[in-house]
């Protein structure tokens, strides 16, 4: 008579089903306490939303592709705290939608860099990287200073993300496209990237 082991060794589909019962068991132990803890739930103190210059300059990054290159993840770990700057925590990433955390580096982690360099630094990186780091890869994007913003979408944009948690009031909402109508898309973009980790203070 096979022994239990044996039947299930044998049953293709019933090996499968077991296999997949446990995964889904761990994984709902692993994933759902993280559902009611503070720490990965609740903003940390001083965060804020992106005003909406910031959050086009956030689409824009997502729409270039920086995700790609850049993670926005730093991990506890002494070296990347020493060259990044404090590790990341969950209560920074609230409210972003989508989530731009990532883990490909091929260039340096932007978790922390708001403030670390002026606005003219980033605009001069951003129209071409070689003007300022003679090695760098990275692709220019000259065109951003030559698009301009009108603020169609971005009161929508706020009232969608509204739905979804994020603390914007309907005075945000109203003034959203006074707030960015004009601007070139490489103001937002600078505004998103001078804001990127400016709220938990560690070294740098």
């Amino acid at each position: 008579m096979a022994s239990r082991h044996e039947i299930i060794e044998k049953n293709v589909a019933l090996l499968v089903l077991l296999v997949l019962g446990a995964i889904s068991f761990g994984s709902l132990v692993e994933i759902v306490p993280l559902f009611f803890q503070k720490e990965t739930t609740q903003p940390v103190a001083g965060l804020k939303p992106y005003s909406a210059l910031q959050l086009e300059g956030r689409d824009i990054y997502i729409r270039e592709g920086c995700a790609g290159c850049h993670s926005q993840m730093i991990r506890p770990l002494r070296a990347e705290v020493e060259r990044y700057g404090h590790y990341s925590v969950a209560g920074e990433s609230v409210y972003d939608h989508p989530f731009l955390w990532g883990s490909k580096r091929t260039g340096p982690d932007l978790a922390r860099v708001g403030k670390r360099y002026s606005d003219d630094w980033h605009r001069a990186h951003l129209i071409n990287p070689r003007d300022l780091v003679p090695g760098s890869i990275m692709p220019a994007y000259p065109f951003l200073a030559e698009n301009t913003l009108d603020g169609q979408y971005t009161a929508g944009k706020m009232a969608a993300l509204r739905t979804l948690g994020v603390p914007y009031t309907d005075t945000d909402i109203a003034g959203a496209q006074a707030a960015v109508e004009g601007k070139s898309e490489l103001d937002a973009l600078v505004a998103y990237l001078q804001g990127l980790g400016t709220v938990i203070k560690g070294k740098r």
